[in-house]
């Protein structure tokens, strides 16, 4: 389920010391949200990260070069085991992660980012520009880092031309490198908490076009000073909740029993119709939680899917994982409905709030005038 994820251990816990953050769902990345909550790091516009061990988001175009082959071939073109490295700016300094490379171009891949090592800079222009190059405190950093063979992701095409140039290291400058900067941005103080200063306004607009367009989808009409981080943190869990593509693959294998046993064409159905029908054939007499099949079904279809349910004993189906799934996929939209209720609510008060500024201000106006 997307809202449980367990942990995964294996070689890329010897890739270094520090704490990490762990999370899935690369789609959700394309949003560009990004949340933080009580010991948890969200990562894709609802994909969640845990705070412990070395464990964290973002994806590309069909045509990208880094997704053609498999993903084995995919890390090795990145770096060790698919590791890349992050050059990550902030206001006072750069920041330095190892990050998952194969999710970043690879949807509904797990996501893995390492925090290794913040340092400040007095000038960040001195430490790299494409007059001087790069100054030696960020020459050391970078090397200090970077493993034989890793490829650095970095936030501007000028930072690339430098690095490529005078370190001879294959730098990252695409689209998702950047939806991945502007995930990092949302996340900036859990991730570097020695940074203390904020964001420039216009990084944090950049960063809210993910969720701008999360709220529009919804029919949510928010202003960016309206924003604030419980409406952030809804939207994610909204997000989370309405992404099922994980989902969608189990429950379009299952059909092809639909089709085998029943002669039903079930390809174009929507999850939640789907997850019904293999319900009623693996457990007929069970109560339907989700929905009023009579009115997903045409009388046909529901009197079919109601009377081959013997047949589905001998057909392979395990009933067991139909009725995991179904129980996971009302659980989501249950949850689906709570959180926009939630997030309706916050946004009138919100708004509420913002109104009452701006006629304060308004006020204060006229009386200089």
């Amino acid at each position: 389920m997307a809202l449980r994820r367990r942990w995964r251990s294996g070689s890329r816990r010897s890739l270094g010391e520090g704490g990490g953050f762990r999370s899935s769902g690369g789609a959700h990345s394309r949003w560009g949200l990004y949340r933080r909550r009580v010991g948890e790091v969200w990562i894709p516009g609802g994909a969640r990260c845990r705070g412990r061990g070395p464990r964290g988001g973002a994806r590309f175009s069909l045509r990208h070069p880094l997704r053609v082959g498999s993903p084995a071939a995919r890390a090795d073109n990145l770096g060790p085991f698919g590791v890349i490295m992050v050059l990550f700016e902030t206001p006072s300094g750069f920041a330095i992660f190892y990050f998952d490379g194969v999710s970043l171009y690879e949807p509904d891949a797990m996501e893995v980012l390492w925090p290794k090592k913040f340092q400040v800079f007095k000038d960040k222009y001195d430490a790299i520009n494409l007059d001087t190059g790069l100054n030696n405190q960020l020459t050391k950093m970078i090397l200090k880092w970077h493993l034989p063979g890793q490829k650095l992701a970095v936030g501007k095409p000028e930072y690339k031309t430098v690095i490529e140039a005078e370190l001879g290291i294959l730098c990252l400058y695409d689209e998702p490198v950047m939806e991945l900067m502007r995930g990092l941005k949302y996340l900036m103080h859990s991730i570097v908490p020695e940074e203390k200063s904020k964001l420039a306004e216009e990084d944090g607009l950049q960063a809210s076009q993910g969720l701008k367009l999360l709220l529009d989808r919804y029919g949510f009409d928010v202003k960016p000073e309206m924003v604030n981080q419980c409406i952030i943190e809804t939207a994610c869990n909204l997000y989370d909740c309405s992404s099922l593509k994980k989902q969608t693959k189990s429950w379009r294998l299952a059909s092809d029993f639909l089709e085998e046993v029943s002669s039903i064409d079930s390809k174009d159905w929507e999850i939640p119709k789907l997850a019904t029908a293999l319900k009623i054939v693996c457990y007929p007499e069970d109560e339907i939680v989700f929905g009023n099949p009579h009115k997903m079904f045409t009388p046909n279809e529901l009197s079919k899917l109601v009377t081959d349910a013997p047949k589905y004993e001998d057909s392979g189906i395990v009933k067991a994982i139909i009725l995991g799934r179904y129980k996971e996929m009302v659980f989501l939209y249950d949850l689906k409905a709570q959180h926009k209720k939630e997030l309706a609510s916050l946004i009138k008060k919100a708004k509420e709030a913002y109104e009452a500024e701006q006629t304060l201000d308004w006020r204060g106006e006229r009386s200089f005038e």
